[in-house]
């Protein structure tokens, strides 16, 4: 039986301190070491995927340091204000594969806003929770609001799903998000939401866990072939 996912609260954290232990903890857990959430909020940084094109940087003079990273995707911002869970997950373990694990990620982001009310979607082929046309913010409609990505190594995840809560968007403004030229970033409280971070990271942290979970059962109580993942996925 699969063991219960720990949830780990690490605070106000640097990037590249988050990077390297979520890579060392993939390298080390072992057959046997404990699914994590890692609830974390980074200072002010941009993170550049595997296949990242630099020229998603818009502005050179930002300020903003941008590290190269081993995910999936392009080129994100992370800063105060906004709720980042990386997922250390043994998918072979849970019987789960990449595209399923997108999924539940993105389930558990639009359930976590729909409990603020917040009509949010998927969009077909690009990753992440976009603000639907019918929330009634239609100056925002299409805009995104969460992105993802993932990086899987012997059968497990790491990285995770970034959800604006209430930040300075400015910083969006001087790249391309996740490579698209012109697309709109929005945060919750821009949304006419305000609650605490902590408030949403505790209730995104529970969704994923309950979607975690409740994959797990449903593959045990089915037994399916091995995924054997071994792709990168992002927003």
């Amino acid at each position: 039986m699969t063991s219960p996912i720990e949830v780990c609260w690490r605070g106000t954290e640097d990037y590249a301190a988050s990077f390297d232990a979520m890579r060392a903890y993939t390298d080390t857990r072992g057959a046997y070491g404990p699914d994590q959430l890692w609830i974390v909020q980074h200072p002010p940084v941009y993170t550049l995927g595997l296949a990242g094109d630099p020229a998603h940087l818009l502005v050179s003079n930002t300020g903003i340091p941008l590290v190269k990273v081993d995910r999936g995707g392009q080129i994100t911002y992370h800063g105060p204000g906004q709720v980042v869970i990386y997922l250390l997950v043994d998918l072979r373990r849970r019987k789960l594969g990449v595209r399923e694990m997108v999924r539940l990620i993105e389930q558990a982001v639009i359930d976590t806003l729909g409990a603020y009310n917040l009509d949010v979607e998927r969009r077909a082929g690009a990753p992440g929770i976009y603000v639907s046309p019918g929330d009634g913010a239609a100056a925002h409609a299409g805009a995104k609001i969460a992105a993802l990505g993932l990086k899987i190594r012997n059968g497990c995840s790491y990285h995770g799903v970034s959800l604006n809560v209430a930040m300075d968007l400015r910083p969006f403004d001087w790249i391309n998000p996740c490579g698209y030229a012109g697309l709109q970033t929005v945060d919750m409280a821009t949304l006419g939401v305000a609650p605490r971070w902590d408030e949403v990271a505790a209730r995104l942290a529970q969704q994923l866990g309950h979607h975690l979970e409740q994959h797990t059962a449903s593959a045990e109580a089915a037994p399916q072939a091995d995924p054997a993942p071994s792709a990168n996925a992002a927003a």
